[in-house]
């Protein structure tokens, strides 16, 4: 079964961008919120990513993994594709 898997982002944000290319090439498919522009989103990605104000914030089955390059790390260690559901 597929994680739940959402992410904050901003429009001219390059580690959106790259965090949201990583999970495309794996075909997993995200809610993406954009705080550019509304305080009620960003406000709800600081409370949820215990006061973390960075973008991207990422969460998977509602568990805050932290930004872009923590992503990174993730599928660089092998632990990303069963958070996300991906083995088997």
């Amino acid at each position: 079964m597929a994680s739940k898997v959402e992410i904050y982002t901003t429009m001219f944000c390059p580690f959106c961008y790259r965090a949201k290319a990583l999970l495309k090439n794996k075909g997993v498919d995200f809610t993406e919120y954009d705080v550019g522009g509304s305080s009620d989103a960003r406000t709800r990605m600081r409370e949820r990513a215990d006061g973390r104000h960075t973008v991207p914030q990422i969460f998977i089955d509602d568990v805050g993994i932290g930004g872009s390059d923590d992503l990174a790390a993730l599928d660089r260690q092998g632990k990303l594709d069963a958070m996300l559901g991906l083995n088997g």
